[in-house]
Order: C-alpha cells, then structure tokens, then sequence
C-alpha cells in the first residue's frame, strides 16, 4: 500500500489513527427501560421516568441488546466475555438528565478482534479491535431553533449502543475510510445496526496524532468527536494531521484536545481539553448485576451467524469467476448482494457482475433509486443476460432492451419478442445481405484486396445497418472475411 506521510522540508510525518464508533443497537425498546426507540417520532415521546431520569427509577437489562451486541462482537472476530458488569460514568451534559451514563468500563463485553480492510490499490490490511461495551445514549441538544434558546429531545437518551474501540492501527485516512465501510457492511448484514450516518445511528469519534516517520512512541492526540459521515472522517484526519505538524515543525506542542469537525471550513476547532478516565469517576452500576454469559448462549449466537462479507466474497472470487474488486463492491452491501445471486443463479456469474457494474449501478445512480426499489429485477436481470449469452439478441440491443426494462420493469423475453429484435442466425439469410453488399460496392471490394483490409469494418457496419441490427456479429464477421478472402 502506498504510504500517507506529510512531508516537510525537515521531516516525513506518520499519522497514527484509533477510532471509537457508536453503533445504534437495533432493539424496539432502549437498553435499560422499555420506551421506543423509533427514529423521526415527535420530540419528548419517547420517554419513560427511567430515562428522564426521575428519582428511585430503577434500570433493566434489555436482553436483546445483549444478543446483538455479541452477534456483533462475533462479527468482528472478537472475543465474547464470559463476565463483565455496568459502571456509572460521571459528567455533566444538558441531555444527560442523571448527570450519568450507564456504560462498561474495566469489565467489557467484547474483548480483542480483527477485522480486515480492502485498499483502493488491492491490497489488504488488517485493523485491532480493542474491546466492544455496550451503553446507553444520550440525549440531542437542539441550538438552531432559536437564537436565545436551545432545546432538550430526550427521545435518544437511553438508546442502546454499542461502542467499538479499535487499536491505533490507521497509518491513513483511506484506511479509516474502508474500515467504517467494512464495519457498516458487517453490522448491516448482521442486522444489529441501520448504519445510517446521517440519522446518527453510527457515529465516529477519531484520536489523531503525528510522530516523525520511524519514531515508535505516540505523542498527545486530539479526539474529534462525533463525526456523522465516513468522508467527514477522512477529511478531519487529513486537516487534523496537518495542523498537528505544522505546530511541530513550529517549536511548539500538541495538547491532548478534544475538536469538533467543521464541515463547511474542512477544519478541526477546538472544544475542550482532553478528559482523562478519572475526571470520569467511574465506579461499579450499583442497580445492576454483573453480566454472566455461558458458553451454551454464546455458541447459540453463534449458530445464527449469516455469512458475512467477507467469507461471501472469497466465495463469489473461487466459485463464481467475479475478480476481486468486483466481489468486493458486491458484497458490501447485503441487498446487493442478495439481488446478485438471485440474478447468477442459473446464469454466467461473471456476465451477470458485468451488468450490474456497468448499466445497471448506472441506472440507480441516474433515477437515485436504492437496490431495493430498483424497476428490474433481479430474475429479469438473468434473463437479458441469458438471452445475449444464447444469442437470441446482441450486447447492443440488450442495452435498448435494459433501458425498456429500467422504464417498465418488464420481463426482458417479452419485450425482445414484442419488438421483435431476435438476432438473425440463419446464415442463408446474412449471406444474402452480405452477397447485395459486394456486388453494389466493387470499388470496396477492390480496395479490401489490394491491401486495405480495415474496410472489413466498413462492410460490416453496412450489413448491421441493412438487417437493422439483427444480424449475428459473429456469423457477420465470419462470412464477409470468407467472401472477401476469396
């Protein structure tokens, strides 16, 4: 992989990169009360005395939440722990009612994993998963609503959520980039995570520091808190690092801070100084047990587990003929790549890839339609390309017929007969067209034997024209080479 160093005029700087992202658990209630947990409901409805925080409220343990957070630490090749336990988190913020979060400090669910990255230059790397907790929300401080006043939704304090803390492993912010790719795809295809960025269902924080190239320890980082967008992500290491550096290479020293991304500026902006664990105070949830897990459940888990990206990949690679980036694109998302089999079963793989890079990712990005609103479908997508691979219509009129299909949805075989735009093979009748052509063009003719053999080109292209596309290319070539060869 090409390297990521800021070069100056007296030194090559490393970035050195560790993330921590929120995940949303999917679970219709929040992790210690049973109120909704539904997206876009009207603010303040969603709240029960649990998560406002009302005095002598007790929590409870949302099993679900549990279960899809080890799903998810499997996912990730993680570790399950057999035992772990709450701790109370201590800070003051407006939308915090209790003034606490309820989280998992000493004793996490998820332990140490791996998860693997594809580079744009087809190499691979692979990045440390540090631990996985689980937690509950906060709440959304509202500040554009007036220019006084801010305002309290309390409809996300208590949501479950799962934060994963990876090792400083980045050495890019490509690699940032693919591994928040990676992590939604395996969330989304576990089904424990919507991954949707922008309603802040996955959410990024990213400690960023620099060091000269082939220094070993780390220096103080700046954490940016709360970046909604894997772009956002990239840019806010990429602008972090550099100013970073240029305090280095100024004299002066880094502060271990606490940013925030501005999007409109490309820049990071100062928040606050860094907390450190004891300005935290944590100490053990006194209202909750600790978390026992047998190792019966956990394998349980285990058996539900779907085929993740992945392991799908490598199989579409060995099994189905597709290259590697093609498998890659494929499979990160779970409705593609579910449309993807369905449209191959019984039909060349590697052509049905083809299309589906070519016109038909063309055609969402055109009409902005998702996979799963897409007007063909996956079995008529199998079927055009069945109907070129048996001749039945050439590459070039599959295209016309795909875009009737992008408008109506109808089935490919139908429009091809309706239409009327089966391909000519009767070799009878191509020789025919081909025998009027010579005869009506003798100068040509000459020409091609003397020497100037690209009027094959020609020749064919006039055929095409008479048969009004219909003539078999194969058979076209063929027999006009015979003809002028002789």
């Amino acid at each position: 992989m090409a390297e990521y160093i800021i070069e100056t005029a007296n030194n090559k700087w490393e970035v050195v990169v560790g993330l921590e992202i929120h995940c949303q658990i999917i679970s219709k209630s929040k992790i210690f009360s049973p109120s909704s947990t539904e997206f876009g409901d009207e603010p303040n409805t969603n709240v029960s005395f649990i998560d406002a925080g009302m005095p002598g409220m007790l929590p409870t343990l949302n099993r679900e939440c549990v279960h899809q957070a080890v799903k998810t630490g499997l996912g990730l090749n993680a570790k399950i722990n057999n035992y772990s336990e709450f701790s109370r988190k201590n800070y003051f913020y407006a939308d915090m009612p209790t003034n606490y979060q309820i989280t998992q400090y000493r004793y996490p669910l998820v332990g140490e994993g791996i998860v693997t990255v594809d580079l744009s230059d087809g190499t691979s790397r692979e990045i440390g998963i540090e631990r996985m907790h689980i937690e509950q929300d906060a709440g959304k401080s509202i500040h554009d609503l007036s220019p006084t006043k801010s305002f309290i939704d309390l409809n996300r304090a208590g949501v479950g959520l799962m934060e994963i803390v990876t090792k400083p492993d980045f050495r890019s912010p490509e690699e940032a980039g693919a591994f928040l790719r990676k992590l939604r795809s395996i969330v989304r295809y576990l089904g424990t995570c919507d991954g949707n960025m922008d309603e802040g269902s996955m959410r990024c924080d990213a400690s960023i520091s620099v060091r000269p190239l082939g220094e070993q320890s780390l220096r103080n980082r700046a954490e940016i808190k709360n970046v909604n967008s894997v772009k956002f992500v990239m840019q806010a290491i990429e602008s972090e690092a550099k100013r970073q550096v240029e305090i280095y290479e100024s004299g002066g020293t880094v502060e271990q801070q606490t940013c925030r991304f501005d999007q409109v500026s490309g820049t990071t902006k100062f928040m606050r100084k860094k907390e450190y664990a004891d300005d935290y105070r944590y100490f053990p949830e006194p209202d909750l047990q600790p978390l026992i897990l047998t190792d019966e459940y956990i394998n349980k888990i285990k058996e539900e587990m779907v085929e993740l990206p992945d392991v799908k990949k490598k199989r579409f690679v060995e099994q189905l003929g597709l290259t590697a980036y093609d498998a890659m694109v494929i499979c990160e998302n779970k409705e593609t790549a579910e449309f993807f089999e369905k449209a191959a079963e019984g039909h060349d793989a590697k052509k049905v890839a083809n299309w589906m890079m070519g016109d038909f990712f063309a055609m969402l990005n055109k009409k902005r339609l998702d996979i799963t609103q897409s007007p063909v479908s996956a079995e008529n997508l199998g079927k055009l390309v069945e109907l070129v691979s048996k001749n039945v219509i050439s590459g070039k009129t599959a295209k016309d017929v795909f875009e009737i299909m992008a408008e109506t949805g109808e089935n490919p075989e139908k429009i091809v007969e309706e239409k009327g735009l089966k391909q000519v093979t009767d070799t009878a009748e191509i020789e025919a067209i081909i025998d009027k052509i010579i005869a009506d063009n003798p100068e040509n003719v000459a020409a091609y034997k003397s020497g100037k053999t690209n009027l094959c080109g020609w020749f064919v292209g006039q055929i095409m024209k008479v048969s009004q596309g219909k003539a078999n290319p194969a058979i076209v070539n063929k027999l006009i080479r015979e003809k002028l060869d002789n």
